[in-house]
């Protein structure tokens, strides 16, 4: 076989992670950018919102596909590459019980999911805020005794370090709910230096909205405010001003899974979420939330169904409606809205024979499979498609790590034998939609 592929040395953790969730049909947390083929326009217009958050803007994208189309994917990889350029991320994926707003406080519980994934890149698998702020006060600390020539053992040292907290926090007591974020963060400084773990652990669950009542949060804290849902997300607002303020780039904030707003049954209930997201949008391209991207990943039904879904909405349909200039042959990457086609037939053979490569350097063999019987492969899962489905990534890989595991465990059976065996339950119907259509001569081996 034509190794068209570098060898990847990856750590084994990493790697088994990878392929265990490639596997299942789900995308793993981290090591995305081993198997990332293709989508390299809309990678290159993501990064560039990156840039512009960098620079203090705001940015909001949707990132629509068909299910299994890779929206999962490019959430994840723009994540990673969120964290390895230094920004904050939180994510979450939207369901029954995590909205923007609801009756029964979804919106505060999609809040406390975003902050118990909160990352940077130090502290990559979340519940990263702590951290942060650790990593803050130590910097503060540093170029007090470096740069200012105070001693940490000196008189001085405490006041000069309440100054510079004093001095990010205060700037923030202008913006909406800043007064209140601003005291709580310098509550929290003083349980650190006081050495009250109550204090600091009081501190943050308000940050992370995890207070119910404001009774409570008076007798710990002696403030009158929670963060419930009308207010979280003035505080993520907040949250992308003080992260700039110390010292990284901004805020990127993440939301999967937005079919679930298309699928709130109550009209009013749904119109309500899209005001929200109308309000989000607004705020980021109006220059109203300094250093904060937005990212929504959801389907076609939910950004283009007319009675339920964005564009029922007339507000957002007029914002996210794309040019009428765009078309098949020429692409807008600029807009608020990212559609997701199918992979080129050669970027799908290139995935396939990543995955090999993976597969091979985690099992430590050497499986005999040739290049016509990837091509077979991939044209037996494209003739099982109905004429009105797109055949997805998540689907090609499942069935194809699949089709490698068997072999390892059974040494005596090739991959010819299997895909043979496997073809009635892989086909189901021979008609094809003509933008899936797979074309074994335009592989270039």
């Amino acid at each position: 076989m034509s190794e068209n592929i570098i060898p990847l040395k990856i750590p084994k953790r990493i790697l088994g992670t990878v392929l265990n969730s490639a596997s299942a049909g789900v995308v793993p947390r981290f090591g995305l950018e081993y198997m990332a083929i293709g989508r390299n326009d809309e990678v290159n217009a993501l990064l560039n919102g990156l840039e512009n958050i960098a620079d203090g803007m705001g940015n909001c994208r949707f990132i629509i596909g068909k299910y299994g189309s890779g929206k999962s994917f490019l959430i994840g990889l723009l994540r990673c590459n969120a964290l390895e350029r230094g920004f904050i991320t939180a994510d979450t994926d939207l369901s029954p019980e995590r909205r923007f707003i609801g009756t029964r406080g979804q919106g505060v519980a999609t809040y406390r999911e975003l902050m118990k994934n909160l990352a940077s890149k130090s502290s990559p698998d979340g519940s990263a805020l702590s951290v942060i702020l650790t990593k803050w006060f130590t910097e503060l600390q540093s170029n007090i005794v470096l740069k200012d020539g105070i001693p940490q053992n000196s008189p001085q040292f405490s006041s000069a370090m309440e100054s510079k907290i004093i001095e990010v926090t205060s700037s923030l007591e202008t913006l909406v709910n800043g007064f209140d974020f601003a005291s709580v963060i310098t509550m929290y400084y003083n349980g650190v230096k006081n050495g009250d773990d109550e204090k600091k652990s009081s501190a943050l669950r308000w940050l992370r909205g995890e207070f119910s009542n404001k009774l409570e949060v008076r007798v710990a804290l002696g403030i009158n405010s929670i963060i419930d849902d009308s207010n979280w997300y003035d505080y993520i607002k907040l949250f992308a001003v003080f992260f700039r303020k110390i010292g990284y780039k901004g805020f990127v904030v993440l939301f999967d899974e937005c079919v679930n707003l298309y699928k709130i049954p109550h009209k009013m209930s749904r119109e309500n979420n899209y005001e929200k997201i109308l309000s989000m949008f607004n705020d980021t391209l109006q220059g109203k939330a300094e250093g904060l991207g937005l990212i929504f990943g959801g389907t076609p039904q939910f950004m283009e169904d007319e009675r339920r879904g964005l564009y029922s909405y007339d507000a957002l349909k007029s914002r996210l409606t794309g040019s009428r200039v765009a078309n098949s042959r020429f692409k807008d990457f600029m807009g608020p809205v990212i559609y997701l086609n199918r992979l080129s037939d050669d970027e799908l053979f290139a995935l396939i024979m990543r995955m090999l490569s993976l597969h091979k350097q985690y099992y430590n063999w050497q499986p005999d499979v040739s290049d016509q019987e990837i091509l077979s492969f991939l044209q037996i899962c494209f003739n099982k498609m109905g004429a009105d489905t797109m055949l997805t990534p998540r689907e090609i890989i499942r069935d194809f790590l699949g089709v490698l595991n068997i072999m390892y465990q059974n040494s005596g059976l090739t991959f010819s034998e299997i895909i043979s065996d496997s073809k009635s339950l892989l086909k189901s119907d021979n008609t094809q939609n003509d933008d899936d259509l797979f074309d074994l001569g335009t592989i270039e081996l």
